[in-house]
């Protein structure tokens, strides 16, 4: 039988599984910044709220200033932004805000419910800003849908990367977000995640492979797994041939063996038990039924989850601020 079981195309979002709900690259060559940290440079012939088309390399997305996504709610599930280059500056309704940047991850259950933006500021002015990251949503079960909303900053120091030499001494590394590998494991995720569970086998991970390296990805029985190639020039994929722009559905019972080309190549591996209940989802909530989804819908018009303490939809931090994050009772956490 083959180590796969699907294979498809990366449009925008990718495609996901069971635990997972939604999974985007933003990849994004912004050029130098001005005095307010957004681009210096003509936004002209954008769409400004809703830019998405990609002109001249980036986005302003939901930005009018600066580009990223002001204010706005979910309840029911997580998100993990992987920082890869450039920083995001989150402000929430529980008066928490942060700065985090390459390397960095945050890991923020919106459980029953949170308001919170993310913005991409500029900090460079004499040279390119880009910017690269992944956001993925995990989803939560039923019973930990109204947990208290919390994030955790796991910094880049404490993030483990395994590197594993082929017979050739060919390098493949592997930054593990979350789970654990050849003895290395990610930090601990938030309380209330599905990822907490002994049990979920959820793992986060990037990886890197070297002109030439193999590797062989472990089997992980009863864990649905999703194989993501999105920059190399080819990869061979247990026997089979790919250009980058797939992601593949793997068998969990089988070791998947990894053969890269003659360009370096750069995966993402989701994988987790699959949660097996309904989803039902409306924007920015998740939930099992349409009722929780009505109901969400009804708190949020109520009590905005706390309302927005920040004096814009959008806030930006100082350019010198660096790495932080400021806690809802107070306390700043750097790295």
């Amino acid at each position: 039988m083959s180590a796969l079981l699907a294979v498809r195309p990366l449009g925008f979002p990718w495609p996901t599984i069971d635990p997972f709900l939604f999974c985007v690259h933003h990849d994004d060559a912004y050029p130098a910044g001005d005095e307010r940290l957004g681009p210096a440079a003509s936004l002209a012939g954008r769409d400004l709220g809703q830019d998405f088309a990609g002109k001249d390399g980036w986005r302003m997305y939901h930005g009018d200033l600066v580009p990223g996504f002001p204010q706005h709610p979910h309840r029911g599930f997580e998100t993990v932004t992987i920082m890869r280059q450039g920083v995001v500056d989150h402000s929430d309704s529980l008066g928490a805000t942060a700065r985090f940047g390459a390397g960095d991850v945050q890991w923020l259950t919106a459980g029953k419910g949170i308001v919170h933006c993310e913005m991409f500021p500029l900090l460079e002015q004499e040279r390119p800003n880009p910017l690269e990251l992944f956001q993925i949503w995990l989803n939560l079960p039923r019973a930990d849908k109204m947990a208290e909303p919390h994030f955790s900053m796991l910094w880049r120091d404490s993030i483990p990367t395994v590197e594993a030499l082929d017979v050739a001494g060919r390098r493949t590394e592997i930054t593990v977000v979350a789970g654990s590998l050849d003895g290395r494991t990610a930090p601990a995720p938030p309380p209330s995640s599905w990822a907490s569970r002994p049990d979920a086998g959820v793992a986060i991970m990037t990886i890197t492979m070297a002109e030439g390296a193999a590797w062989t990805l472990p089997s992980a029985p009863g864990i649905n797994r999703m194989l993501y190639y999105f920059r190399g020039t080819s990869l061979r994929v247990a026997g089979q041939d790919f250009a980058p722009g797939v992601g593949m559905a793997l068998r969990p019972d089988a070791g998947v063996a990894l053969e890269n080309g003659d360009t370096p190549s750069e995966l993402l591996l989701l994988q987790g038990r699959p949660i097996g209940e309904p989803v039902v989802s409306h924007g920015p909530f998740v939930m099992t039924t349409e009722t929780e989804i009505r109901q969400a819908f009804g708190d949020y018009q109520r009590t905005r989850f706390g309302g927005w303490p920040w004096p814009t939809s959008g806030p930006v931090h100082a350019r010198d601020s660096g790495r932080f994050a400021l806690r809802p009772d107070g306390r700043t956490e750097r790295p």
